[in-house]
Parts: C-alpha cells; structure tokens; sequence
C-alpha cells in the first residue's frame, strides 16, 4: 500500500471562492492503485509555503508520491514548478511529458502547462495541472506506471 499526499495550490481555493475539484479527482483516481490519501491541503500560490509542504511530506511524513494540482500555468502567482524544482533531488522528465503528450490528443492547452516531476529522497513529487479536467486526463495518462516507479524508489525488486 503506497501512501500519498495531496495538495492543492490555489489562492481561490484556500479563500474559498472555488471549490477544490481538481483534488478531489486525484483523490479518487488514487484509489485505482494499492494507494492511500494520508495528508490532502490547499493552501496558496506562495512559494515558500509551498516548499515547506513538500519537504514536510517527503522528509517528515515519508509519503511515497505526493500529487500537487495547481499553480502549473502562466499567471504572476503560478510558482509550483519553480518550488518543486527548489526540492527536489532529481528530476523525472519522463512523467510530465507523458501527461502533456496524451493530453494534447484532447485539447491543445495541454502544451501550456509547466509541471515537472521528481524525487526527495524516497518520495515522487508529481504536479498535475489545476484544472479538474487537466487533472484528471494528466493523471489517467500515467497513473498504470506509477506503480513500477514507486516500487524502484523504494528500492523494492523491479
């Protein structure tokens, strides 16, 4: 059973003038792995606030993938990428473009979004896209593999 993390990244979320959709839909999508939701926030597009709770669920709670949706576009406050990449230990390229690359079969939009993936420590940081649909078809897109990449994290037989 792989233990995750959800955060979600969002001024309009955290002053509730949104609801959260988009972690909603990883939650649920979540439980088509041996997978279990230890940890769900929302806070807001602040970087440092964002950083803070990565290295918490990597270093701390020692979750095996944490999932953050939001905060991946153009605007002034989207900084997820740019936290994530101040935390993380190596990059996983791979991911990212597998979920840009099936999603544009859907909308082009999917080349506007930045998210990356890596790993602290024993622990896969995954930005999905704020967007509900976004969300959902970026992690549909990759969710079947998570299990093999999760399992050579933890240094289990592959």
């Amino acid at each position: 059973m792989y233990t995750v993390a959800v955060l979600t990244i969002s001024d309009g979320c955290f002053a509730g003038r949104r609801e959260d959709r988009s972690g909603k839909i990883a939650q649920e999508l979540i439980k088509n792995l041996p997978a279990e939701v230890v940890k769900y926030e929302i806070i807001p597009d602040e970087i440092e606030m964002i950083k803070e709770k990565l290295v918490g669920y990597c270093d701390d709670l020692k979750v095996d993938l944490v999932l953050t949706d939001g905060g991946t576009g153009f605007s002034e406050r989207d900084n997820t990428p740019e936290a994530t990449k101040q935390v993380i230990e190596k990059e996983v390229p791979g991911i990212p473009e597998a979920m840009r690359t099936l999603c544009l079969k859907n909308t082009l939009r999917a080349m506007l979004s930045r998210g990356i993936a890596g790993i602290r420590k024993k622990t896969l940081i995954i930005n999905l896209p704020g967007s509900s649909k976004g969300a959902k078809e970026s992690l549909e897109a990759i969710i079947e593999g998570l299990p093999h990449g999760l399992d050579m994290i933890a240094g289990k037989e592959h």
